[in-house]
């Protein structure tokens, strides 16, 4: 058989080197230097000394797994979760949480000074519980037909496998609790082979659980499910595969949670920030950092069902919100009513396409609030400079388009005056920030 060379195919040497970490990245990597390269490692702590092996090797940088750790670090500690070394959910659960948010805040410094040229400390960083502190999570469901069993649980690290999930110390306890017991009747039910996945929320007034479902339920599997919603004390609410949703009981109340004061119902279906304790302290920063008077016209943008507007009109002139989901956009209305508010306006409009033409713009506005999905919010930045608000707060979950649009503010006339990192999701990799810029007095 002839054979052909490739010049194209490269293998990576299994290079094996001793290093000692000097820091730590957001994605909680031991970072380690050897002649010049800088060598990402996975599980690797500051200061702990490993032999490692290289998986990846680059002209600048180099990735590599821990062979042998030849010394722990104090800052190691023992995950609370039991299927730590599992689940892809939580990754760095055997790092001391105060080093996981340093790590991160210098991460959002070193990311912003690199990309803008300005030196901004993000200290202090805002959190609150490192564990029980997600109130919100989807868990996903798999039918083995080989043991008629269904699976619910997270994903396995970089699999599609689930890892089945009886308890988990990041949700708040009202939804941990309901982990086994749900597993459970979900297997008892006839169509579990066609549920897609689920959906558990805590919210002031109730425990939700939503089921996705690819075929109605039959009456028997309905019983089940209400004698576990009366056994339980949750709400179940149904979504089908054409979107539809509905209560399994007509009386269940819309979930609602407090921020600042404000009451918000929301449909289960609709956006909620996961962390609700950083969400209350997210929007009093916001608030502070604007410091409205009732003279301020405030424009909030990417505005959801009013997480932040209702708060801002409370204190200000007048407040516009716009959002390009419109279920939301009419939940912020009927917030706005549910707190007699009425200086509030919101519109349906995508921010992506031709703003200027957009019923709000052509209205003043001297302060902004934006808080963009994790590609940002480069479709409003040239009207945002057209418009040359006094203040403007970026609230952000993705630090690299932060950056970006960062650029374009500075650029035009606009000095970062604060940037904090939010601890919205410990012991992960996200990493949520906000930031506050003014305009310099020459324009």
């Amino acid at each position: 058989m002839a054979q052909f060379y490739s010049p194209n195919r490269r293998t990576t040497p299994r290079r094996q080197l001793t290093v000692i970490a000097d820091s730590l990245d957001a994605a909680g990597q031991g970072i380690a230097r050897l002649d010049g390269k800088t060598i990402f490692v996975a599980d690797l702590l500051p200061g702990e000394e490993a032999q490692i092996e290289l998986t990846e090797d680059k002209r600048s940088f180099a990735k590599a797994k821990v062979v042998k750790r030849l010394s722990t670090s104090p800052q190691r500690v023992k995950p609370q979760c039991r299927y730590f070394n599992q689940c892809g959910g939580c990754q760095q659960q055997h790092i001391d949480i105060e080093l996981q948010r340093a790590s991160k805040a210098e991460a959002l410094q070193y990311l912003m000074m690199r990309e803008t040229g300005v030196d901004k400390s993000a200290a202090p960083v805002m959190s609150g519980e490192p564990y029980g502190y997600r109130r919100r999570a989807r868990l996903g469901l798999q039918y083995q037909p080989k043991h008629q069993r269904l699976v619910m649980g997270f994903r396995q690290v970089q699999s599609n496998t689930l890892v089945d999930i009886k308890n988990c110390p990041v949700l708040v306890p009202e939804l941990d609790m309901l982990l086994t017991p749900l597993s459970e009747c979900l297997n008892q039910l006839s169509i579990k082979p066609k549920l897609g996945h689920v959906e558990l929320i805590h919210a002031d007034n109730s425990n939700i659980i939503m089921i996705r479902h690819l075929v109605p339920f039959s009456h028997a599997d309905k019983q089940k499910l209400n004698d576990f919603e009366r056994q339980y004390d949750v709400s179940i609410w149904l979504a089908g595969n054409d979107n539809a949703l509905e209560a399994l009981t007509s009386s269940s109340p819309m979930p609602e949670y407090q921020v600042v004061g404000e009451v918000l119902k929301f449909n289960p279906l609709n956006f909620i920030q996961v962390n609700g304790q950083v969400n209350q302290l997210m929007v009093a920063q916001a608030l502070a950092w604007l410091d409205l008077t009732r003279e301020d016209r405030v424009l909030d943008l990417f505005c959801g069902m009013g997480n932040f507007t209702l708060p801002i009109a409370r204190l200000a002139q007048s407040v516009v919100g716009v959002e390009g989901v419109e279920n939301l956009v009419e939940q912020a209305r009927n917030n706005a009513q549910l707190n007699t508010i009425s200086n509030a306006t919101f519109y349906n409009e995508n921010l992506e396409a031709e703003i200027h033409t957009q019923p709000w713009a052509a209205q003043g506005f001297n302060k902004v609030l934006l808080d963009p999905a994790r590609a940002g919010a480069a479709g409003v930045m040239e009207h945002l400079i057209k418009l040359m608000p006094e203040k403007i707060v970026y609230v952000s979950c993705n630090p690299t388009t932060l950056a970006r649009d960062s650029k374009v503010l500075l650029d035009e006339g606009y000095q970062l005056l604060h940037l904090r990192m939010l601890d919205m999701f410990p012991h992960t990799s996200h990493l949520e920030s906000m930031a506050l810029f003014i305009r310099r007095p020459e324009h």
